[in-house]
């Protein structure tokens, strides 16, 4: 998908907070975070490094090789990230010592992240743990996989849900979550969900099989809040409105 507003886009326009330590962001669906030296596209890593060139140099950037050459990529104060179709709110330090206090509090598992998804299908309980361990999938380098078609290292993987509501229309049957996620491996809540049958609404790299429902046109999740502590010892909690689709579906819930 194509979104227009990342070529127009500025900092200012989704940032929650901001002080001496970090930037908060309401990162919209369609920007990813940071290049992998394969997309163009214009990137918040991009973007901060074009608003604040002092902050190029802050955190560990991405380097990859490319035809035996060594590159680089910047990832300027970039703690952690969202998958590109992921909205929702996000922290990046704005020093070198903010960034490896933060990187410690989200290696120790200490940052609280709630996300809001909605996923096909209808949980038999009003809420539950998944504790199933990621890997590579033997059929697609390119996806994890948790169960069985797994390949290489496997890694421990912690999700619990919470059923917010249900949909039933005559596009289907859905439940209104909200998740934390223990451990932060990459994709965990879509694979997750794919592993218990209940796919993402909109994850059309997991479920292809499985069509936009509900308004969406986009992957159906929503970092929703983040709470973390700063270099100072003050404790954050930030939230990020829910988008006007996950509202919509909202007011549909039974």
């Amino acid at each position: 998908l194509t979104y227009w507003y990342t070529i127009i886009m500025k900092l200012k326009d989704i940032t929650l907070y901001e002080d001496e330590h970090v930037f908060v962001f309401n990162k919209p669906s369609g920007l990813m975070v940071h290049g992998d030296g394969k997309n163009t596209e214009t990137t918040l890593a991009d973007m901060i490094v074009k608003e604040h060139p002092e902050l190029s140099e802050i955190g560990e950037p991405y380097r990859f090789m490319d035809a035996g050459v060594e590159k680089i990529i910047p990832r300027p104060g970039i703690v952690h990230r969202l998958d590109r179709e992921t909205s929702g709110v996000m922290v990046v330090a704005k020093t070198q010592k903010s960034f490896s206090y933060l990187k410690r509090q989200f290696h120790d598992r200490q940052a609280e992240k709630h996300y809001t998804t909605i996923v096909w299908g209808v949980f038999p309980e009003k809420s539950g743990m998944i504790n199933a361990p990621i890997a590579r999938s033997k059929a697609d380098f390119r996806k994890y996989q948790a169960g069985r078609g797994k390949r290489g290292v496997e890694r421990d993987a912690l999700t619990l849900y919470r059923v917010l509501g249900v949909i039933k229309n005559e596009e289907g049957t859905f439940s209104f979550l909200d998740v934390v996620i223990k451990t932060g491996r990459t994709h965990q809540i879509r694979v997750h969900m794919k592993y218990k049958n209940h796919p993402v609404l909109g994850d059309t790299f997991y479920s292809p099989e499985h069509p936009y429902a509900l308004g969406f046109n986009r992957l159906a999740l929503h970092a929703r809040s983040l709470k973390f502590n700063t270099p100072d010892k003050k404790d954050l909690l930030f939230e990020a409105p829910l988008p006007k689709e996950f509202e919509s579906a909202k007011a549909l819930v039974l």
